[in-house]
């Protein structure tokens, strides 16, 4: 397996980047110990917005998650008669079996932006037959063969990067299905926490002095964490997955390590700004098996005086970087390398002065493996 592999030790202030149901900071338990815990699909999340808001992908390159799907495929349809334009989009998602229910499908679709011009495009080059069968009134949305092929083949992932390493799952037709190239492991703080309450309150600026106390009070659960996040992109899948775009995959995988290295979830972050970037960020990429080393970990960090944890949860990392080596071995060939912003002192991995330099090593590592006989 073809591989490119991101690991990161961030310390973030008092934060709740992304809350349970309850409101709560997420955590979970590992090695015995509470840990502060950020979850898989809200960094997935705030990697896409990354795409998008940071021009990391052009639109084209882009997928879009909505129910709306009758919505988006109308504005495409704009210069057909409305009503005509609605009744052949809602005959066509019907046969497709994304059957649309006031207005909207039934489950959250995931699709990328060229699919959406693709099938707007077959949909107005048979109006005449799709509207003509819905006129018929069946129950069942039936079409001509040949015209059901040119809708399905239409939904071939649309070579839209996002889609291609976070995969599409739809239950009730799998052959519309796209395996993911990416896996995002649940970040994890690498010592115990222990949450805490913010007690606020909030002045009425019109009370009168006479009279005293809040307008309004409430609290806020928190915690501080340094944690290890851990994200892995199998090169082959995503380069399936983009129909062989060697281009397009390598401009996928250093998009998504930027981005992945980059964000957090956004949560309460007009409350607590943690705004904090990654204290140590490393990269790993050959042909292997893949390595997630929040085992490093297991036996939680404590604080020593006169060092952060930050510097504490690098070292260890490292050593456990290099303990499944000897156990392992190394990825054959590989390239890796590293930023690294702590007074740890790091061995076996090649250090960068900066993201750009980091990013410069990942390119040319992706290139030689993303090259012909790579």
């Amino acid at each position: 397996m073809k591989l490119l592999e991101v690991h990161v030790i961030q310390t973030v202030a008092p934060s709740n980047l992304n809350r349970d149901d309850t409101g709560s900071p997420k955590d979970a338990l590992f090695g015995g110990f509470r840990r502060a815990r950020i979850s898989s699909q809200a960094q997935k999340r705030a990697v896409r917005v990354a795409f998008r808001e940071w021009h990391l992908l052009s639109e084209a390159e882009r997928a879009v998650r909505t129910k709306r799907l009758l919505e988006a495929l109308l504005k495409r349809l704009e210069d057909v008669p409305e009503d005509k334009a609605q009744r052949a989009v809602e005959y066509a998602l019907n046969a497709l079996g994304l059957g649309v229910k006031e207005g909207r499908t039934e489950y959250l679709l995931f699709l990328g932006e060229k699919e959406l011009d693709q099938l707007a495009q077959i949909i107005r080059e048979n109006l005449e037959a799709l509207t003509a069968q819905e006129a018929k009134g069946k129950k069942k949305a039936e079409v001509d063969g040949e015209l059901k092929k040119a809708l399905e083949k239409a939904l071939d992932g649309g070579k839209a990067v996002d889609l291609a390493l976070f995969g599409r799952m739809l239950a009730d037709s799998p052959e519309f299905g796209v395996d993911a190239a990416c896996q995002v492991a649940h970040a994890l703080s690498t010592h115990k926490v222990d949450r805490e309450f913010d007690f606020y309150t909030a002045v009425d600026d019109l009370n009168p002095k006479e009279e005293t106390g809040a307008g309004m009070m409430g609290d806020v659960e928190f915690y501080s964490a340094t944690l290890y996040r851990y994200a892995v992109v199998n090169l082959d899948k995503l380069l399936e997955n983009l129909q062989g775009d060697k281009e397009l995959a390598l401009k996928g995988a250093l998009a998504f390590l930027e981005a992945f290295a980059l964000t957090l979830p956004s949560g309460k972050q007009n409350s607590f700004a943690a705004h904090n970037p990654p204290l140590f960020l490393a990269f790993r990429a050959g042909v292997g098996l893949p390595r997630n080393l929040a085992t490093a970990f297991e036996r939680p960090i404590w604080p020593k005086e006169g060092k952060a944890l930050s510097a504490l949860s690098v070292e260890a990392l490292v050593r456990e970087w290099a303990k499944f080596d000897r156990a392992y071995g190394a990825l054959d060939p590989e390239w890796k390398g590293a930023l690294n912003l702590t007074e740890a002192e790091v061995r076996g991995i090649d250090l960068v002065d900066g993201l750009g330099g980091l990013r410069k090593r990942a390119e040319e590592a992706l290139k030689e493996l993303l090259a012909p006989g790579g």
